[in-house]
C-alpha cells in the first residue's frame, strides 16, 4: 500500500480501527507517544513524552514521511489493539476469552500490577476493527 499523504494516512487508520491513543497524525493531541508534522517544509517523526518532544527522523517529503510512519505503525501491535477487558476478577478474564473464541474473535490477554504486585489487573485486547463487533462485551467486562 503506497499512502502518500498525512491526510491519507489519518483516513487508513481511521479505516481500519487503528487507535489514535499513542500516534499523533495530522494534529490530533496525545499526552505519550509518536507523531508526525510538517516543520518548516521538513516532516518530522518525533516521539513525545511529558511535554518533551524529541525529532526521530526528518524527511525532505510528506511521502517519504508517511511511508515511514506507516511501517513504525503497521509494526506495533499496540497501535490497532483496543482494550475490552480490564478487572481483577480472573474468572471474569476467562469468560470473556470464552466469548471471544464463541465469536471466533482473535484476541490477546496480559496480567499487569495496576493497583499493586498483590493486586493484578487482567486485560483483554481485541485488534482493529474487531472493537466494532464487541461493544456489548467491553460494557461488560470494561471494570475500570
Amino acid at each position: 500500500m503506497l499512502l502518500k499523504t498525512i491526510e491519507e494516512l489519518e483516513k487508513w487508520m481511521r479505516d481500519n480501527c487503528f487507535n489514535f491513543d499513542s500516534y499523533s497524525v495530522n494534529g490530533n493531541f496525545i499526552h505519550e507517544g509518536y507523531g508526525i508534522e510538517n516543520s518548516g517544509g521538513l516532516f518530522m517523526w518525533y516521539y513525545t513524552e511529558r511535554g518533551e518532544k524529541e525529532n526521530l527522523k526528518c524527511f525532505a517529503t510528506e511521502t517519504e514521511a508517511v511511508i515511514y510512519a506507516y511501517n513504525q505503525i503497521t509494526a506495533d501491535k499496540w497501535a490497532n489493539a483496543h482494550c475490552i477487558g480490564f478487572t481483577q476478577n480472573k474468572e471474569k478474564s476467562f469468560e470473556l476469552s470464552s466469548k471471544l473464541e464463541e465469536m471466533n474473535i482473535p484476541f490477546f490477554q496480559d496480567e499487569i500490577p495496576y493497583y499493586g504486585e498483590k493486586l493484578p489487573v487482567y486485560r483483554t485486547f481485541v485488534s482493529g476493527c474487531d472493537i466494532k463487533r464487541v461493544t456489548d462485551l467491553k460494557a461488560k467486562y470494561y471494570m475500570y
